[in-house]
């Protein structure tokens, strides 16, 4: 519509208003709306309604687009709505107790399902054009106050806009739009039909409850596409569920992208697609749906079309059986049934009904005798009859956007009851005066809708809130087929949201039929599969959050949850398990008691030890033989007795690590060690001093008696002892805990941290030292006599001794957790050992099994 015409028809509207105002005539003359119903009354209700559809051209070569040509398919679906209206008018206008001494009457035409045709259509409504062929112009128009209609959410906004500025009010059937609601936007906008808002939210709450996380979206190229996806997107933030695509279904239906479009839905992995679209979008879209076979879907519907016939076709079954999807409650109208099927044509021309002729040819395929109808069918008999439920026209199983209607048309008569009863809490007082009925101004009917509440004979309470929005409730239909091959409507659960709620839902699973083949199982639709507990997800790069690998938690972190975000780590001195789902206490390591290696150590420091003490009772026993006394007996018993707390002092090293024991192990270990080496450095410089002292002129003997051995060896083991008493003094060692890191997690390592390094090194050291001066002289007293001498014996105890605890270094620093105190056993009872076997052996060989050899003559024999 050019600019000019356009102010030439708001101009005109204005005149209406202004004239209504003052009780003048409107002066605006126009061409009449075709395709129009209109029944005189005392106030005449407007109705628009699609009965048509547009067609498209069917495509040429040189066309890549369909194009919509003529306003021609009759819309069977769309005149049931029309005549809903009628019969709630006339079931009104019985009614003695509804508007008593006033008459409705009705002004219902055809949109064509077009913005451009409902516009001209609704202003020729308000302007008080001609309304029918047989009109007499201007002064013969009725004043329609108040719309029913439109069906489109898109149509609507144009019309609320329009008219919403002379204050004329709109009762939608159909819109949905959420955008709508904005009050400061369309403050004369009201309606029957439930916002996107709560059908988003429900299907946003839907996809939850049955773990669909990967959806795609298909939406209408309108403003009732736009904003449902918008809200739906709002509602889904934050929830897990991530979109595969967004696709839209073209205006045009444009086979070209319709393909495209589809292509996409078929390769996508997504199982489940999520629809906000009008009906004749769904048509096309499923045409080319069941073209590609497109079989593996779940299907989830808007209202528009989840009970709509034309879509649930024998054909479509195939892919569309299952599909769910949400409805306006159903309604049973009583006495609709009757007056949908008891129509007729008749043989005036024009006729009242310019809508019979093509209801004929839809349903009879026959042509009723109408001039300026082409006639291209067969002739009609006159006595056809339209059954209840045998056409789309006729089928009143499933009312619903028809109660819309017959509640749209009760809510303005309620309106006008409420003006009649002229009460303040009905309504305002026009300038303190009960408003005019038969002089209605548009804004006065306007406000008294927004106060409507009463209850439907069906038992609906029907009100509208602050937005002009009713209450909320939805059916969840689900699609069966039947045994004849035919879809059925199954009612499976509902949705129900009262103000400020976030909606109830209640849904029976076990009558729910699945989409995409999968009959009583629920469908998958995920981008990635869980990520089991032990793992994490890691969300991958540049696609949804939806869509991740899962990694294995690192060493020491759990995640007991299936598809944790996050590892946890393990409180301290726990360890997660090999699966990384449950952390464990860690593993404390020490040398037992009951360890096999704690055993035998023991079973050896024992046996050790009782092999000394067996040697010392044969020396006592044989303490008065020359050979023992030859060897100094008593220095030999302190030998012995030294050797046997070194085989002792190594059981201090088995067990759990405490303060006393950790004290006592290195300590006795030093003192043990240092008495032994010290009885072994002062026999080895008395038999050499002795074998010196027998050269002329010297007499060293005298400087080496018994009592000089025993300060000797005290005086030796007096520095060992008052080292140990200072580092026990200073640092002494105490139990410590070290972790050490093994293939099956890391260990507490129990073990007694010397606490000075000094005073350890120094216990060594000075054992070193006597060690050391014990080789020396055991080295030069090497060609004594072989009969006496014990030299060559105390020399390689000496080199064993070195040996072993030379050895011992990198064993001791390459041994894990309890192994390093096992080395270190191990090292003391070798030493001990070969101290033992060494130096006493070859004694006790000749005092047991070679008598004769333990006598003077033989020991002095060189």
């Amino acid at each position: 519509m050019c600019v000019g015409t356009w102010l030439w028809f708001i101009s005109g509207l204005h005149g209406l208003v202004r004239g209504m105002d003052e009780g003048r005539p409107c002066k605006l003359m126009a061409g009449p709306i075709s395709g129009s119903v209109y029944q005189r009354g005392d106030i005449v209700i407007g109705g628009l309604f699609p009965v048509h559809v547009k067609a498209p051209e069917p495509e040429t070569e040189f066309q890549d687009i369909r194009v919509n040509a003529t306003c021609s398919v009759f819309n069977q679906r769309a005149y049931r709505w029309l005549r809903t209206m009628i019969f709630a008018v006339e079931e009104i206008n019985s009614n003695p107790h509804l508007l008593p001494n006033l008459t409705l009457g009705y002004l219902a035409a055809d949109t064509c399902l077009a913005e451009s045709t409902t516009l001209s259509t609704s202003m020729a409504m308000v302007t008080g054009l001609q309304v029918s062929r047989a009109g007499d112009g201007c002064k013969s128009a009725p004043a329609v106050p108040v719309i029913i209609g439109d069906a489109r959410s898109s149509s609507s906004m144009i019309l609320a806009d329009t008219l919403g500025v002379f204050d004329i009010p709109m009762v939608s059937y159909m819109a949905s739009c959420v955008c709508l609601s904005n009050r400061l936007k369309y403050p004369r906008f009201f309606r029957t039909m439930i916002s996107d808002a709560l059908e988003a939210q429900a299907m946003a709450q839907l996809l939850q409850l049955l773990g669909w996380t990967w959806v795609g979206l298909v939406s209408a190229d309108d403003d009732f596409g736009r904003f449902a996806m918008q809200i739906l997107m709002e509602q889904l933030r934050g929830t897990g569920v991530c979109v595969a695509y967004h696709q839209v279904v073209p205006k045009g239906y444009a086979m070209d992208k319709l393909k495209s479009m589809v292509e996409t839905i078929k390769r996508s992995s997504a199982k489940v697609v999520v629809t906000f679209i009008i009906a004749q979008d769904a048509k096309a879209l499923m045409e080319e749906v069941v073209r590609q076979n497109i079989t593996d879907k779940q299907w989830l519907a808007n209202d528009a079309w989840v009970t709509f016939a034309a879509v649930s076709v024998p054909q479509n079954i195939p892919s569309l059986a299952g599909t769910l999807g949400f409805a306006l409650r159903k309604a049973d109208i009583p006495g609709l049934g009757s007056f949908l099927t008891h129509i007729r044509p008749t043989t005036l021309s024009p006729d009242p009904d310019p809508f019979k002729p093509e209801l004929w040819e839809a349903l009879f395929g026959c042509s009723l005798n109408i001039t300026g109808r082409q006639q291209t069918l067969k002739p009609c008999l006159g006595s056809e009859e339209i059954a209840v439920g045998e056409s789309m026209y006729a089928d009143v199983a499933q009312l619903r956007a028809s109660y819309n209607v017959y509640k749209a048309v009760y809510a303005i008569a309620h309106a006008i009851q409420d003006m009649l009863a002229c009460s303040p809490e009905r309504g305002p007082l026009i300038n303190g005066q009960c408003p005019d009925v038969r002089k209605l101004h548009p804004s006065e009917l306007s406000q008294y809708i927004g106060r409507v509440n009463f209850t439907t004979l069906l038992g609906e309470q029907l009100y509208f809130d602050e937005n002009g929005d009713p209450p909320a409730s939805y059916d969840i239909i689900n699609w069966h087929v039947t045994p004849q091959g035919k879809v059925e409507f199954v009612n499976v659960g509902h949705f129900v949201s009262s103000q400020g709620s976030g909606g109830q839902f209640h849904i029976d699973m076990n009558r729910v039929l699945w989409g995409g083949g999968q009959g009583d199982r629920v469908p998958v639709s995920i981008c990635s599969t869980p990520c089991p507990a032990g793992t994490r997800k890691a969300v991958q790069k540049g696609r949804p959050e939806c869509c991740f690998d899962c990694f294995q938690c690192p060493e020491g972190e759990i995640s007991n949850e299936t598809g944790s975000i996050d590892c946890i780590r393990c409180p301290e001195r726990f360890w997660s398990n090999s699966d990384h789902t449950v952390c464990l206490p860690q593993q404390v390591d020490f040398l037992s008691h009951n360890d096999i290696m704690g055993i035998i150590l023991s079973i050896m420091s024992v046996a050790g030890a009782t092999l000394t003490a067996a040697t010392f009772t044969t020396f006592f026993y044989y303490r008065n033989t020359p050979l023992v006394r030859a060897n100094n007996s008593e220095v030999s018993f302190m030998l012995l007795l030294s050797l046997k707390l070194c085989f002792l002092c190594a059981l201090a090293f088995i067990g759990r690590p405490v303060a006393w024991s950790c004290a006592l192990r290195h300590t006795l270990f030093g003192i043990s060690f240092g008495l032994c080496i010290s009885c072994l450095l002062s026999r080895t410089v008395v038999v050499l001093v002795a074998f010196r002292s027998t050269l002329p002129g010297e007499n060293l003997m005298r400087y080496f008696g018994l009592v000089q051995q025993r300060l000797g060896i005290s005086f030796c083991t007096l520095v060992q002892v008052l080292i140990c008493v200072l580092w026990l003094i200073l640092a002494p060692p105490q139990p410590a805990e070290r972790g050490v890191r093994e293939n099956q997690g890391p260990k507490i390592v129990l073990e007694c941290d010397v606490g000075s390094v000094v005073g350890f090194a120094l216990v060594l050291g000075y054992i070193g030292l006597l060690a050391s001066l014990c080789l020396v002289f055991a080295f030069l007293a090497r060609k004594l006599p072989d009969n006496f001498n014990e030299a060559k014996f105390i020399t390689f105890s000496m080199l064993i001794f070195f040996a072993v605890w030379v050895a011992f270094v990198p064993a001791y620093i390459s041994s894990p957790g309890k192994y390093s105190v096992a080395v270190e056993v191990f090292a003391i009872l070798a030493s001990s050992y070969g101290l033992l076997l060494c130096i006493f052996a070859p004694k006790c060989f000749i005092l047991l099994l070679r008598p004769e050899r333990n006598t003077k003559k033989h020991l002095m024999a060189r």
